[in-house]
């Protein structure tokens, strides 16, 4: 690694051309050909696929993706009255003529009558596009949102609901984005002393990689199936990780320059030792990222591509583009003040002093105390996990000022809750007699406990598929809607449909979530072990070590465990939301814990592998020599505090940004992410791994032999030292571990 950093150094003008060219080509390549994302959760294998996919061959009219268009008389008036009536019957013809929609079916038809309340104060459209919501983008909902407002006034109020205007409402990152940048800026200016140049470093080498990732997840999208949220996705995770890549290697650079190394030396220092730790949390969290394939689930594979391909980029451009954009700085990577005082007093001793001294000097003295203490906070951290509930937040949690949100809760008002998330039933029928048994089928499914209306049987163009609609008088998040869910599947279709022929499946947005949410949960498990097991592996062959991959593994579960035990008290108990400034509660979104462990159990291996490299490379500088094994923990921690503390700031405030779109899955990310960052750093890295390393003592590093001669070698570092190399630069551990150990 030692010898790509030179090369990168000496021909700086090339690679900085080569990584210019490639933005450039593939943005030019990605906006031609455009992008094809997907929007809808789906398994397959499913009960509700086998619905989408009958009806999608047989009735493609009520195969595409179906909106409401919610009116709501204001006091003191109703929806039957002359004005509204006016107002909405022309807003509905302008929406009829939105490119894309196929129908719109009013409440003043003929068969309109059940779309208006009881109170006659709510009402609502249902509009058909002539294709699914993966196929709408954001100008076709707006243009639909544009029409249907035009209605809103002074007697009527209106507002839309449905996957396609949901996504609509998403669509923007650009608050959070930029909050995140200037955050991110903040704390390295305040690490890096107030070098400008040096602060700016990380985060134009983080966008540039994202930018060419961006670019390249939009082809990828017309290749295979990649749901509209990995871009954001991506953006999020790919920015926390490069701006922490970057953060590590020009330390390090600073560092040895401030040492006395010249600038070709120090850049080769740096990555070679913490461009390591680059190279390996970054494959981890792709290794973590892409074993989701593993669980066999589509949907997963164009987030976990999108973020892996972020994550591969940015780890690509701290490993080579930064070292030839520190050849252009040089010692301008420091500030004006540290150039003055190195030239006035020369190189400045490495050792490590000062606070983060003092704090591993109390973990190594109160090693049991720290060691219990912090594991016992992370446990208790983790206890909301075993309330974990999964599936889909619904409408109820957007922003207030979201129309989906206006229209959930306008049609809950008028209708009840089970509007908002009504269940399909599709029939392949084809004869009298079927038709016959799913007429009676729902019969029974109307005067079901749980079920406020289904509506009349539609038959397909080529008669072999009916459909109707099942409103369940409880919301598509709701416990009961999924309980309704398993009981039509378990007790009435069979019971209707046994000896006649008929094939009867639950379909609609509602059931492919619930189908989406269990398929999930049950495959989680082995997803964790693959991953688990996978990265057990790489930490022996690297550290050749049985218990630091052992730590690492059970670490990692318990920052994980943290995350998701606060992101259920938060998201799905409440805890919080008004502090948070979050909309509503609801259960955890299916896919986020599953993409949240890939990403949380490799980002816990960006602090992991710096401390503990830096541990490894003080405990072979003492020669194993006796109390060598704490002074090298001590000097470790010392030496790292400073960085881990930075680089985890700079994670929790990008991640926590996410906050603030209001996109709940997003939130859901932010929070889980910045929350385990935060446990991660400050108690798991800070606290109970050196305190546990301080317990277990030399027999940290042990390794059988038998063991160590069947691993294969993998050498990230270059043999010898860096020539040229000044003091403190990191070539003499021991006598930084000794000045260390004599520091008042």
């Amino acid at each position: 690694m030692a010898r790509l950093a030179r090369w990168c150094f000496e021909h700086r003008w090339r690679v900085l051309a080569a990584w210019l060219l490639a933005l450039v080509a593939l943005a030019g390549i990605s906006k031609s050909a455009g992008s094809n994302f997907d929007t809808v959760l789906s398994l397959s294998g499913t009960d509700s696929a086998a619905a989408a996919t009958l009806l999608t061959d047989n009735f493609p009219a009520a195969a595409g993706e179906g909106d409401q268009i919610v009116f709501q008389a204001r006091s003191g008036t109703t929806v039957r009255s002359a004005p509204v009536r006016a107002a909405v019957s022309a807003a509905l013809v302008r929406a009829a003529a939105v490119p894309g929609v196929e129908s719109v079916a009013g409440p003043y038809g003929p068969r309109g009558q059940a779309q208006i309340s009881r109170s006659g104060t709510v009402a609502f459209a249902r509009v058909t596009w002539n294709r699914p919501a993966a196929q709408i983008t954001a100008d076709d909902a707006k243009k639909l949102i544009s029409a249907a407002e035009t209605a809103d006034g002074p007697d009527v109020h209106v507002s839309l609901g449905g996957t396609a205007i949901t996504n609509s409402e998403r669509a923007g990152l650009g608050r959070s984005l930029g909050v995140g940048i200037a955050a991110a800026l903040a704390i390295l200016l305040i690490v890096f002393g107030g070098a400008i140049l040096a602060a700016l470093l990380p985060l134009l080498t983080t966008l540039l990689a994202l930018g060419i990732g961006v670019s390249v997840v939009g082809l990828l999208s017309n290749a295979f199936t990649i749901s509209s949220v990995s871009t954001q996705l991506a953006v999020l995770i790919g920015l926390g990780v490069g701006v922490d890549y970057g953060l590590f290697i020009i330390g390090r650079y600073r560092s040895a320059v401030k040492s006395g190394a010249a600038y070709e030396d120090a850049v080769a220092l740096a990555v070679r030792t913490s461009g390591r730790t680059v190279l390996l949390a970054g494959s981890t969290v792709c290794i973590a990222l892409l074993g989701q394939f593993a669980l066999g689930v589509s949907f997963l594979y164009g987030p976990s591509v999108a973020a892996a391909l972020g994550v591969a980029l940015t780890m690509a451009t701290s490993l080579t583009l930064l070292p030839a954009m520190l050849g252009f700085l040089g010692q301008r990577a420091l500030s004006r003040r540290e150039r003055r005082a190195l030239a006035a007093g020369g190189p400045v001793s490495a050792a490590p002093a000062g606070f983060w001294l003092r704090w591993a000097r109390f973990v190594a003295a109160h090693r049991v105390v720290v060691a219990l203490g912090a594991l016992a906070a992370v446990i208790a951290l983790a206890l909301p996990i075993f309330g974990l509930s999964l599936g889909t937040s619904d409408s109820s949690t957007d922003p207030a000022s979201w129309t989906t949100h206006q229209a959930y809760t306008a049609l809950a008002q008028g209708f009840g809750p089970g509007f908002n998330g009504p269940l399909e039933l599709a029939a392949q029928t084809g004869s009298p007699a079927s038709s016959a048994a799913f007429r009676q089928l729902l019969t029974a499914v109307a005067h079901t406990p749980g079920v406020t209306s289904v509506t009349p049987a539609l038959t397909s163009p080529n008669g072999k598929v009916e459909l109707a609609t099942v409103y369940p008088s409880t919301g598509p998040q709701a416990g009961p809607t999924i309980g309704l869910v398993n009981h039509l599947r378990a007790d009435l279709i069979p019971q209707a449909t046994h000896g006649t022929g008929l094939a009867v499946h639950v379909g609609g947005v509602t059931a492919a979530n619930i189908d989406f949410a269990h398929g999930l949960t049950d495959k989680l498990p082995v997803f964790i072990a693959v991953v688990v097991i996978l990265a057990f592996i790489l930490l022996l062959v690297v550290f050749r070590s049985l218990l630091i991959p052992l730590v690492a593994s059970v670490m990692n579960l318990l920052s994980v465990g943290a995350g998701l035990g606060a992101l259920n008290a938060v998201f799905n108990w409440g805890w919080g939301t008004r502090v948070l400034g979050l909309s509503g509660t609801g259960p955890i979104d299916s896919f986020v814990p599953v993409i949240m462990f890939s990403v949380l159990f490799g980002l816990s291996m960006d602090y992991l592998v710096y401390l503990v490299s830096r541990i490894q490379e003080e405990w072979r500088g003492l020669g194993h020599s006796p109390g060598g094994h704490h002074r090298a923990v001590t000097v470790g921690l010392a030496s790292s505090g400073r960085i881990i503390a930075g680089a985890a700031s700079i994670m929790i405030l990008v991640f926590g940004s996410f906050l603030l779109g209001g996109h709940r899955i997003l939130q859901e990310f932010g929070f889980a992410l910045a929350f385990s960052v935060l446990v991660d750093a400050l108690i798991i890295r800070g606290l109970l791994v050196p305190a546990l390393m301080h317990l277990l003592g030399p027999a940290t590093w042990a390794l059988p032999g038998w063991l160590d001669r069947a691993l294969p070698r993998l050498s990230l570092e270059s043999a010898g030292h860096v020539r040229g190399a000044g003091p403190g630069d990191g070539r003499e551990p021991a006598t930084s571990a000794r000045a260390a150990d004599d520091h008042g």
